[in-house]
């Protein structure tokens, strides 16, 4: 299990615990943090769970695949550390793993 942060774009922050194995976006859906509509449910299929992953967890978290890359072509203000939360899987490497929500998913 790790301790996951979220923060809204408004600086608010979510500290919660999520089982190893879902994915960051699971774990944002199943603790009520608001800020990512995961539209199409984890299928990397839409990109409204948008992240910032915060750049100590750059290489625990891996790099996008080409599939999640043309996704993120539909995301607004992404960033090099822009991920879809729905391909980042949890284990205990991303305990403390820091992502940050932009100001909107649409």
């Amino acid at each position: 299990m790790a301790k996951i942060t979220y923060i809204e774009h408004d600086g608010r922050e979510h500290t919660v615990e999520v089982k190893n194995g879902l994915s960051v976006m699971e774990g944002a859906i199943r603790n009520n943090v608001p800020g990512i509509d995961a539209d199409c449910g984890g299928a990397c299929a839409c990109a409204t769970c948008h992240v910032y992953v915060d750049e100590n967890f750059a290489a625990e978290t891996g790099r996008a695949s080409a599939m999640e890359e043309s996704m993120l072509d539909f995301a607004e203000n992404v960033q090099p550390n822009s991920r879809l939360s729905c391909q980042i899987r949890v284990s205990d490497d991303l305990d403390g793993l820091i992502v940050r929500l932009p100001e909107s998913q649409h």
